[in-house]
């Protein structure tokens, strides 16, 4: 009787448990939770293998988030905090999890997107057909495997491989019509990306017309190449920046991002870019079979690849390709990191077919990451502006893939603890994927007797408050919100590109602000004048000038960029933006309770705690109102700009009162949705002259047909 009473026990335990982490859980997972507990009514020999799937859906979901969280850093911010190969060990584990937990794979996890929607002020454009991801192979047993998978898909004893160098830069999409380059978008989340066509005319080696000799040009063809920035043009680039007391770029991949996402193609235009075209989406007529031959195509038609591509016919020349290709690295004039393996046959190709993220003809067969040993001199402790202690060591200067590095970041103090790293020990440290270098592990033979064990402080470095370590979390932190270091970074986050974009204030101005008591605060920022920043030391009236109106230009940000650069704990873009859409008010939404927020959708009660927790503080509240004060947007525009919601429309033919790119933005602003291709599901199609054969199908599929003024007058 005792034993039945303790299993029921556990029943409930395991009810109660189940309950707790469903509400923290995506929906898919708050599926898998419920089956779970479902299970909970079978015999008591079950109950450990039911804790157990909650453990791993628990893992699961933790995963997914801690990707995402990277996958903003790098693709929007261009600011990765972890390696290329942290990331693909993170990604790799959670494939792996997922695999052999197939109730647990949700349509929203990292390993079934391409990538992350584009978050920035640039314009959405849609990709006719998705820029997927590419698997890794980080050695040569991967790549073996990978070679097997395609040989015995396809029964053959060899395949031939088109391999190409896997540059370091960002992937972009440019539309041809006609032969005229059209538009350009960066890959984004792989089905939308972000205009940069007004950025991408700027680059010399791309062709605004294709070279179609002796033939009409293609109706259409949309070529996918990569931008990257040379190691000379990035080292001329940063001595600029430095001597213009700007933040430097971290390596030219960033660079090259950042030059590209531009609002204002004069500065891209001042950073010389290159491109080497790769890969293809939709083209209106083939005329090639193989990915070398399409490549020789692309040279023919003036578009730019890259020489050191070569077809080896089966493995083993494409691990020698990929020696040569190594050992080859440092000579380079740009950055890689490694080779992309292609199946040649583009009907092999088909016949291999896709993933969700993915093509299975296709995988990135990586470099071992750089590494180099050298000695810790010191730990310091650096504070965020969410108060987070980031212990980061001192190094004895030593040369990385021709960069020096003297410091590294060690994370957390669970990180010190697991790797047991001390004050001077001897250690390898890594730049995988030429982003923060890392400790990697502690060289034990060589430590001495008087290396230093290390804690981080029980007080903040910087204001010597409390630092307290939450339960369940890995981060320590200030528990000072007014703390001169959380003050700073949050001005910092308030005013960087994703949040409030003025332009120009960098970190640099923004302490000299602080140590000359011209601000407190984000609100003071609109209270500056021009007088007052050119006293600064290295501040001429002009750039004060041009400061000042960054800041009042600022004004006109929408309330969920404002809501975001609060710098709330949990509150991401696309949180803000969600948030926003649900209150219309950012004034309303401060005096939301924990259950109204918890019953948005998307957002749970992580995110509806920090959110209560910031705004039940007054400083907070007082803070809201001087920025509304100052004129800044608290409140989201006329609902009446959702008119065209849930219509799709296609632009086609020579336009005369607008162009594409700019009627598909006025579709977008106003809630519809602009693709490039009709299809039964478009509802408008607006056709300018020699409209041809998209409009010859929207009258087969029975589509409206819009003139240029008929499009006017519906959109006023």
């Amino acid at each position: 009787m005792t034993q039945k009473i303790m299993s029921k026990k556990k029943l409930f335990d395991g009810l109660n448990n189940a309950k707790k982490i469903r509400d923290s859980l995506i929906p898919k997972d708050i599926q898998h939770i419920q089956e779970l507990r479902r299970k909970l009514l079978l015999p008591n020999e079950q109950i450990k293998k039911v804790n157990d799937e909650l453990q791993i859906a628990q893992k699961i979901h933790d995963l997914r988030k801690e990707l995402e969280k990277h996958n903003q850093l790098y693709y929007n911010q261009d600011k990765p905090i972890i390696s290329d190969f942290q990331y693909d060990s993170l990604f790799r584990e959670l494939k792996t999890l997922e695999k052999l937990y197939i109730d647990n794979i949700s349509p929203l996890s990292p390993t079934q997107n391409a990538g992350i929607a584009p978050v920035s002020e640039l314009s959405k454009v849609p990709h006719s057909i998705p820029m997927l991801s590419l698997d890794n192979s980080m050695n040569e047993e991967e790549i073996r495997a990978f070679d097997e998978r395609i040989r015995k898909a396809l029964n053959r004893e060899k395949v031939e491989y088109s391999c190409e160098l896997k540059l370091d830069g960002l992937a972009v999409e440019i539309v041809y019509e006609n032969g005229l380059l059209q538009i350009a978008s960066t890959r984004g989340d792989g089905v939308t990306g972000e205009d940069v066509t007004h950025n991408i005319k700027t680059i010399k080696s791309i062709p605004l017309r294709l070279m179609f000799d002796n033939q009409l040009p293609l109706a259409r063809i949309e070529v996918r190449g990569e931008v990257i920035m040379t190691k000379d043009n990035f080292a001329e680039l940063n001595k600029a920046r430095q001597e213009a007391g700007e933040n430097l770029f971290a390596n030219p991949r960033n660079a090259a991002a950042g030059s590209l996402r531009q609002l204002d193609p004069a500065i891209t235009a001042k950073r010389t870019l290159d491109v080497f075209f790769y890969g293809i989406g939709q083209i209106s007529e083939s005329m090639y079979k193989t990915q070398a031959e399409m490549l020789n195509f692309f040279k023919n038609i003036g578009l730019k690849t890259n020489p050191l591509t070569h077809v080896c016919k089966g493995i083993k020349e494409v691990i020698a390709y990929h020696q040569e290709m190594l050992d080859k690295r440092e000579s380079l004039p740009y950055e890689i990191d490694g080779i992309v393996v292609k199946v040649n046959s583009l009907n092999d190709q088909e016949t291999l077919g896709i993933r969700s993220r993915s093509p299975r003809w296709a995988i990135a067969y990586k470099f071992p990451a750089s590494q180099e040993i050298t000695r810790i001199n010191d730990i310091i402790v650096q504070v965020g502006r969410t108060g987070a202690l980031t212990p980061v060591a001192e190094l004895e200067p030593v040369n990385v893939s021709g960069v020096t590095v003297s410091r590294a970041t060690l994370h957390n103090q669970d990180e010190i603890d697991r790797k047991d790293i001390r004050i001077g020990d001897w250690v390898v440290i890594q730049r995988a994927g030429d982003v923060i270098p890392e400790v990697v592990k502690v060289i034990e033979s060589r430590r001495t007797a008087d290396a230093k064990p290390y804690t981080l402080p029980k007080t903040c470095p910087v204001c010597g408050s409390e630092a307290i370590r939450p339960e369940g979390e890995a981060v320590t932190r200030c528990v000072n919100i007014t703390c001169p270091a959380q003050v700073k970074e949050g001005i910092v986050h308030f005013a960087s590109k994703n949040a409030m974009n003025i332009d120009g204030l960098g970190e640099k101005i923004i302490v000299q602000f602080l140590e000359n008591k011209l601000i407190k605060d984000s609100s003071d920022l609109y209270t500056l004048t021009v007088e007052q920043i050119a006293q600064l030391e290295r501040m001429a009236e002009k750039s004060a000038e041009n400061i000042v109106n960054a800041i009042q230009e600022s004004k006109k940000r929408t309330p969920d960029k404002l809501l975001f650069g609060l710098g709330i704990r949990f509150i991401g873009e696309h949180v803000a933006r969600i948030l926003v859409k649900a209150f219309n008010n950012i004034e309303t939404l401060a005096e939301k309770n924990r259950d109204e927020l918890v019953a948005v959708h998307e957002i749970g009660p992580q995110v509806a705690d920090s959110l209560v927790s910031f705004f039940s503080n007054p400083e907070n509240h007082e803070l809201l109102q001087r920025l509304k004060n100052a004129g800044l947007n608290m409140e989201s525009a006329d609902t009446a700009t959702e008119q065209l919601a849930g219509k799709t429309f296609v632009f086609t033919g020579a336009l005369e009162q607008f162009t594409r790119s700019e009627g598909e933005k006025k579709v977008r602003d106003l809630g519809g949705r602009a693709a490039s291709s009709v299809s039964k599901n478009t509802n408008y199609v607006v056709a300018g002259k020699n409209a041809g054969s998209k409009a010859t199908k929207a009258r087969e599929l029975g589509v409206t047909i819009l003139s240029e003024e008929e499009f006017i007058n519906m959109t006023g």
